[in-house]
């Protein structure tokens, strides 16, 4: 009966609209599965090359924004910040809530809203956890929460895929298994997004395979450049990796900014 159930939830959640796919998907167990083993030591890595970077005061505020299961958070907390996470994802919250203490708190919360105003030194956005929605609006209303939530003098850290490098790196098809589950993923693109379908075969579990399709935005410093400095933030600096190599349009993974609160 459970199974029934569980199958029957997941299979609303996949014919959803590609509009809100990241509301079923994220809250997929399968989700869950697919990307359970992060690289764990290269966000380790990055969070000490930030912190090295940014150099806050140990009293510092920070916020991050599509925590996820909160990785990025419990680093952050372990250094003594004072940090809180957000994510839309019911489940990834309900893990990470495992983890609170005095430094470290968690809500799921969808980034579009607003969230606690002119509060926080930091606020972070890793990872590309952003670039989801639908409208332009959306996406501005976004960003507006990210400037909102930021102290006057603050800093606002988005770590987002480099479109140029992605669109020649793109790996178009590619299979992955664990616990018996079967993921076929198909990745292409068009002139204005990146998309993945993820096809899951689960023999145990699913009389039939589901199928998940991500879509993210192609944003590109111009972009961000303007989307920013419309809600009182300016770029003070831009990376292309992890550890904070100078961005280069083609040969960057990664497409780091460092924006302030004016």
């Amino acid at each position: 009966m459970i199974y029934t159930i569980r199958y029957l939830t997941l299979l609303m959640l996949s014919n959803q609209s590609v509009k809100s796919w990241y509301r079923g998907w994220f809250n997929s167990p399968y989700y869950h599965l697919l990307y359970e083993k992060r690289d764990e030591q290269e966000a380790a890595s990055f969070i000490e090359n930030l912190i090295k970077r940014l150099n806050p005061a140990l009293t510092a505020s920070m916020l991050d924004i599509g925590c996820g299961k909160g990785r990025h958070s419990k680093m952050l907390a372990a250094k003594g910040f004072l940090v809180t996470g957000l994510d839309i994802s019911e489940e990834s919250i309900r893990e990470a809530r495992h983890s609170e203490n005095d430094h470290l708190e968690f809500f799921v919360h969808d980034m579009r809203l607003p969230f606690r105003i002119n509060y926080y030194d930091y606020v972070f956005n890793f990872f590309t956890s952003f670039g989801y929605f639908n409208t332009e609006r959306e996406h501005n209303n976004a960003i507006k929460t990210f400037a909102q939530a930021l102290k006057k003098g603050g800093t606002l850290v988005i770590d987002y895929l480099n479109v140029h490098y992605t669109d020649s790196h793109l790996v178009k098809e590619s299979e992955v298994t664990k616990n018996d589950v079967s993921f076929l993923i198909k990745r292409w693109s068009d002139d204005h997004h990146f998309y993945k379908n993820i096809i899951v075969n689960d023999p145990q579990n699913l009389p039939n395979p589901l199928s998940y399709t991500e879509k993210v935005a192609k944003f590109k410093i111009g972009d961000f450049t303007e989307m920013l400095s419309y809600h009182g933030l300016q770029i003070q600096e831009v990376f292309g990796s992890y550890d904070f190599q100078p961005y280069d349009l083609h040969t960057s993974p990664r497409l780091i900014l460092f924006a302030k609160k004016l």
